[in-house]
């Protein structure tokens, strides 16, 4: 008898445990639920007060994440944290700024439902144009919109493109972005979304195959992969892993390019694919010319090039051709000025902070400071000046020589910045003259 009672206790005393376990469960599962509540009304509200743009980047990413992360609860009932992007959980200087990383060449992430996103006639039309307005997308849009301009550009029919593999290769380009002030994902969408809007402007479909409208399209998505928020500048001058794997030769577009092949080596991201042998590795080529072309040490060379091409352009000639699609990538690179001052100057303010940055780590080490890096030695103002009247307007003055059409849309802008920016050094003048003026009172 005493066994047939301990049989009877003992059933009553796991089920109880059961019971109790399961409610443990519920109870953890509801815990995680306010949790992720909590963690995205606190963002939510840190967005609402802030002001800076920079900032405002980073909530966005955070509560894109936080919001991923618990759809994956919902279905797998466990998240796990170590398989958000580094980009969102790690500052961008957690890695050394010359390190070569362990990169997120996997997903890790289910692709997010772009059909739940349906694009108004009105927005479609807008992103062909260069005065679009990059700041008001999330990043789950932004894949959207860049999955929209491969189909609209017949890239999908050109390379035989699964959706699903488009939709992979862009998620994991986007998780292969640092969270940097500039260098970050928008700035990839705000570069391919320019050469969008140049290809439509421009009517390249007429002129350039679509094997080389695809490319140009990818290398703007690749062009600054990775990037650690310090640039060339530095990475020669601290002697950083990525110089010594480079031999100081253009080492952050060289890694750029490292990065989205190893991207493309993945069969679930390779939108190249179902391309013969031969015609993947011209894509290839041409990718990584372009790419390397970004390096704004070869910035004179490149130009004066295309310069002395314009006079007899051939686009029947390879080494045109090539030329061309290099300026064209560099042109939408440094392109923001082209764009509304409201669109253009958050821009500056990133790109600063990203240089200030960068400065205050050669300082600390000891290496030198370009002048125009130095919060010390530099205006918004002064920075922009030079660059838009000595970089930007002959560039794109060289591409309105070939295309009429750009005259208008993307040259007279950059004379409008540039007044703009006169300006406010004026005024920025009379502020210290009045401020020194007072002192000595």
């Amino acid at each position: 008898m005493p066994e047939v009672g301990g049989g009877k206790d003992e059933v009553v005393n796991n089920a109880v445990a059961a019971v109790a376990a399961q409610l443990q469960k519920v109870f953890r599962i509801e815990e995680l639920r306010a949790d992720f509540e909590a963690r995205i009304t606190s963002l939510e509200k840190r967005l609402e007060n802030s002001k800076r743009v920079i900032e405002i980047e980073k909530f966005k990413y955070e509560i894109a994440d936080i919001r991923d992360a618990f759809l994956t609860h919902q279905k797998t009932r466990h998240v796990d944290f170590t398989r958000l992007r580094p980009a969102v959980t790690l500052p961008a200087t957690f890695f050394s700024p010359g390190t070569v990383r362990e990169h997120v060449i996997t997903l890790q992430r289910e692709p997010p439902p772009f059909t739940k996103y349906n694009l108004t006639k009105e927005t479609v039309e807008n992103l062909k144009l260069p005065s679009f307005d990059v700041w008001q997308w999330e990043p789950n849009e932004m894949l959207t919109l860049l999955e929209h301009m491969y189909r609209d550009l017949g890239l999908m029919e050109e390379f035989c493109i699964n959706p699903p593999t488009l939709r992979n290769f862009l998620v994991s380009v986007q998780e292969n972005y640092r969270n940097n002030p500039f260098h970050n994902f928008r700035h990839c969408f705000c570069v391919t979304q320019m050469m969008y809007g140049i290809i439509h402007l421009c009517r390249l479909q007429e002129k350039l195959s679509r094997k080389a409208i695809g490319v140009l399209i990818t290398a703007c998505v690749c062009h600054d992969l990775d990037h650690p928020g310090y640039n060339n500048w530095y990475q020669i001058n601290a002697r950083t892993e990525l110089a010594v794997r480079y031999n100081d030769a253009s080492p952050l577009e060289n890694h750029h390019c490292a990065v989205g092949f190893r991207v493309l080596a993945n069969p679930e991201c390779n939108i190249f694919s179902s391309v013969p042998e031969q015609v993947y590795k011209e894509i290839r080529a041409d990718i990584i010319i372009l790419i390397l072309a970004t390096d704004m040490a070869r910035h004179s060379d490149i130009v004066d090039d295309f310069k002395k091409k314009l006079e007899v352009f051939d686009y029947k000639n390879n080494d045109h051709l090539n030329v061309l699609k290099m300026i064209l990538i560099k042109a939408c690179d440094i392109s923001n000025e082209v764009r509304p001052s409201k669109v253009a100057e958050p821009w500056v303010d990133c790109l600063l902070e990203e240089y200030f940055n960068q400065a205050e780590t050669e300082k600390q080490e000891g290496l030198p400071v370009a002048p125009f890096m130095d919060r010390d030695k530099v205006t918004k103002a002064s920075a922009q000046i030079g660059f838009i009247k000595f970089v930007l307007i002959p560039l794109f003055e060289s591409i309105s020589q070939l295309f009429p059409q750009a005259e208008e849309v993307l040259v007279v802008p950059l004379r409008h910045a540039r007044e703009h920016y006169e300006q406010l050094k004026e005024a920025e003048e009379d502020m210290r003259r009045l401020a020194q003026s007072k002192s000595l009172a």
